[in-house]
């Protein structure tokens, strides 16, 4: 038996890339999705939100990032593409090991769709 079939991997849904993602003057994350359904997101909420293995433990998914950590004036540095599936958003606080998938993208910004 080799090592891959031992493993489960999680099937992540395909969802579609946003038609665009912009920033506001006051901080704020704007992501416009097909159809032209729009959210706009602070900051912080996204910066807390961050699924990388330094704020979410991967094992268990449980949450280790202490929100009183992050600044609150928490802006956006750059926004960088991470092939045709996520963008990786590097922080103010220095802050860019999370990889922001369209699917985790889409639940945080769309919870209902």
């Amino acid at each position: 038996m080799a090592l891959l079939d031992r493993i489960q991997l999680k099937k992540e849904t395909v969802v579609d890339p946003p038609e665009a993602i912009d920033l506001a003057a006051s901080g704020e994350i704007k992501v416009t999705w097909s159809g032209g359904r729009e959210a706009v997101m602070p900051a912080f909420a996204l910066r807390n939100a961050c699924p990388c293995a330094n704020c979410v433990e991967e094992g268990t998914g449980k949450k280790i990032l202490d929100p009183t950590t992050i600044p609150a004036d928490i802006r956006v540095g750059r926004i960088e593409p991470i092939g045709n599936y996520a963008i990786k958003i590097h922080w103010s606080d220095g802050h860019d090991t999370g990889i922001y998938s369209w699917l985790f993208l889409r639940q945080v910004t769309l919870p209902q769709g």
